[in-house]
């Protein structure tokens, strides 16, 4: 609990202590303009979940059988013991872990977290369980789905050295910055083009305050690729598409869907949500809002005016706002390190991010995670899983 001195008692089993193979760099790493941001100042986590090897070999040897056959629960496998031959040593040292200090500020308190936080858990049937966490002022969505395959790689034995990852690890993180050689700003944003996202909204509604004063609820909603088709097919009537290609593609519906539960759960008004319409509309109005967001911002020009305008001290209004990340085809399923592939991947649900991920086993199925005030939960979680046109 935050301000408890209280110390934490740990029973650890085994130390082990990994040393890089090359002599760390002491030389400073720049970071961009955009990383300053305190709104981009958050840790990306993922939790991976992989069978044991012999559930794996069960799996392979044993076809599974119908839903009516299968028992209830199933009991745990035991972990088998190690080979007679074999030696294992598991002491047992206390260890006292005191509350760390916390920052003068709150607002600093996102400046904490290390670059990189990896956590592996041996389960009692022989199953692990791998967290992760990164900071996002270094790497983003992207940039950890590299990481995540090249260390598999070098983990499973797949490739011995670094020289072998593809692609190569880089530090470009001073490439967004407005002047890589100089940390002063610039003059601010002259560009004609609307920029909605600065735009300072009212809050009539209380978004703001829900949002750091209720309990936030994660929830995780599943789309098939039969929902998904029939989805399309609903907003291919009622959104009269316009857009190149005719239809709308999955993320279009799923992600316009997404908006539009959301912001009617947590009784959006018009003005409070930066495409007003979306709380009156169907799946297809929603996608068609989507696909025109999306044609807006497919210019470099627009990004690198946004990246300006954050350089030079712009700050993104927060009212109204759903942040949505497409994960689901970056290969997070794929990711093995020497287990085989996951059973559950995906980050955490993360305050207001929307987060869209694989579901392991289901090629064309997407998983919808994002946190909502505990108050706004059974509504949101209605409106998600009964589409209308």
């Amino acid at each position: 609990m935050a301000g408890s001195k209280a110390a934490i008692g740990v029973d650890v089993k085994e130390i082990t202590v990994i040393t890089p193979s090359e002599a760390t760099p002491s030389h400073v790493l720049p970071l961009s303009t955009l990383d300053s941001q305190l709104f981009l100042r958050f840790t990306i986590e993922y939790l991976f979940l992989y069978r044991s090897q012999q559930q794996q070999q069960q799996q392979q040897q044993q076809p599974l059988p119908p839903p009516h056959l299968r028992p209830p629960q199933r009991r745990p496998l035991p972990r088998p013991p190690p080979p007679p031959t074999s030696s294992s040593t598991a002491p047992s040292l206390p260890l006292s872990l005191p509350q760390p200090p916390l920052p003068p500020s709150p607002r600093r308190r996102p400046l904490l977290p290390p670059p990189l936080i990896l956590q592996l858990t041996w389960l009692p049937d022989g199953a692990a369980a791998l967290a992760l966490a990164f900071n996002h002022c270094i790497i983003d969505g992207i940039g950890t789905s590299l990481f995540l395959h090249s260390f598999a790689d070098l983990a499973s034995g797949r490739r011995s050295r670094l020289s072998d990852l593809l692609p190569l690890p880089v530090w470009d993180r001073h490439l967004p910055s407005l002047n890589s050689s100089s940390t002063t700003t610039t003059a601010p944003l002259t560009s004609s083009r609307p920029h909605p996202e600065f735009l300072k909204l009212p809050d009539p509604t209380g978004f703001a305050k829900r949002f750091s004063q209720e309990a936030l609820v994660p929830t995780s909603v599943v789309f098939d690729a039969e929902k998904i088709g029939r989805m399309k097919k609903m907003a291919a009537v009622g959104g009269g598409s316009k857009g190149k290609g005719g239809g709308y593609t999955g993320f279009e519906v799923v992600s316009g869907w997404v908006w539009r539960s959301w912001a009617g759960a947590l009784g959006m008004e018009v003005g409070t949500v930066r495409m007003v319409e979306v709380v009156g509309w169907g799946v297809g109005g929603a996608a068609e809002a989507v696909r025109r967001a999306k044609e807006a911002v497919g210019e470099e020009a627009y990004v690198r005016e946004v990246v300006e305008a954050v350089g030079a001290g712009a700050c993104p209004d927060t009212v109204g706002v759903l942040v949505v990340s497409q994960w689901s085809r970056l290969g997070l399923d794929r990711v093995d390190f020497g287990m085989g592939r996951p059973l559950q991947v995906g980050p955490l649900s993360t305050d207001r991010y929307c987060l869209i991920l694989p579901v392991c086993g289901q090629r064309d199925a997407v998983r919808v995670v994002v946190a909502l005030p505990s108050s706004a939960v059974p509504k949101y979680d209605y409106l998600v899983r009964n589409p209308t046109s």
